[in-house]
């Protein structure tokens, strides 16, 4: 019998590598898709060792390159036939502003149109029981989605904290829509929340950052806390009939009717699709 398939971005960093390791620990063949080759085989080998479960594979796509995620989804094809599990964990935050090579705001690539792609381009060898998770954050509430979203990440100057909450906004708004989109085939598309948590997401480059490093981080979640969500939501039997929803705490999560029902959220799935249109393939849904 076929080993079930789990793909995982970001996959070599702090939630990510838990995410990983729970994930192998439970028996998958596990994908993970890492920014640099190097890394991502280093962390592999560690997982090996902690779990016992060999049948791991590194695929390396830098997140901010549209082709690079494509390539990436070629590549995860070759190695299996279907994905059951989804993990669009890679995330950043831009402390400058950034344009990449495909005309966009480096955080935006990153966080949002990456997790996109890759899901759109994955879902045709996804099927009945498969489940999506999307690492967004609480960070979402004052996010907005302007003109300048794709190009600049938000309306005005650069502030990379926006930029950032503007991109978790996104990614909750795609995660409500796709939702819907793949229901009836039995997929389950969900949010996971995993609170502030110590990692080098955490950039501390203003004066006043290295205080606040000292005093706040000892108070803050560790990977493994942050990444226990996710890891429910992609492996308890007890999720795996909801979808559309957020998670926090490996609790649902209230959201407000805004949210739920955003009124920019099939405006941003059509602007999603005029972006990138010339990456995705037709007939993916």
């Amino acid at each position: 019998m076929m080993k079930k398939t789990a793909v995982i971005t970001g996959a070599d960093g702090g939630m990510g590598s838990e995410i990983t390791k729970a994930v192998a620990m439970a028996g998958y063949h596990v994908i993970m898709v890492c920014y640099t080759s190097f890394k991502g085989e280093e962390k592999k080998s560690r997982i090996i060792l902690d779990t016992g479960n060999e049948d791991i594979e590194v695929v390396q796509a830098d997140l901010s390159s549209m082709e690079s995620v494509v390539d990436a989804v070629d590549k995860i094809k070759d190695k299996t036939p279907s994905v059951e599990l989804l993990m669009n964990n890679a995330g950043t935050m831009c402390t400058h502003y950034v344009r990449t090579e495909d005309g966009f705001e480096h955080t935006v690539a990153v966080n949002y149109l990456a997790p996109y792609l890759l899901t759109r381009r994955l879902l045709p060898i996804m099927h009945e029981g498969s489940r999506i998770v999307n690492m967004i954050s609480c960070t979402y509430a004052i996010g907005k989605i302007g003109p300048h979203f794709f190009t600049k990440g938000r309306e005005g100057s650069f502030f990379r904290i926006p930029i950032y909450s503007n991109t978790k906004l996104a990614l909750w708004l795609f995660t409500r829509e796709l939702s819907e989109l793949v229901k009836g085939r039995g997929i389950t598309v969900n949010a996971a929340d995993p609170g502030i948590v110590s990692t080098n997401i955490i950039r501390m480059d203003e004066w006043f950052d290295p205080l606040t490093d000292i005093f706040f981080r000892p108070f803050i979640r560790t990977p493994r806390q942050g990444a226990e969500t996710a890891i429910r939501l992609l492996l308890d039997e007890q999720f795996g009939n909801l979808t559309g929803r957020m998670f926090a705490s490996s609790k649902e999560k209230k959201v407000s009717e805004k949210y739920m029902h955003h009124p920019q959220t099939k405006e941003l799935w059509k602007m999603t699709e005029q972006n990138l249109g010339r990456f995705l393939d037709s007939g993916e849904i």
